[in-house]
């Protein structure tokens, strides 16, 4: 998956913290989110502007952000 599709950081949005594209949902609180033991279906009840890929995009995201030490984004 290549989450690039999904996910994006503008600093105009949530002081620029990675969010879902054209949401305010961060990947920050999805993670969270499943860290407290939620479930994809509990996630997308409460969001439902997001669809299951942007979950997976997020985790996508957080796995390529701890195994790199490269810039995840270019402003």
């Amino acid at each position: 998956m290549d989450w690039r599709e999904y996910i994006e950081q503008r600093p105009d949005v949530m002081l620029g913290k990675p969010v879902i594209k054209g949401t305010r949902i961060t990947v920050e609180l999805i993670l969270e989110e499943l860290g407290d033991g939620a479930d994809f279906d509990d996630i997308l009840d409460a969001h439902p502007m997001i669809r299951p890929e942007h979950i997976r995009a997020a985790l996508a995201f957080a796995s390529t952000a701890i195994g790199s030490e490269a810039v995840l984004f270019s402003n």
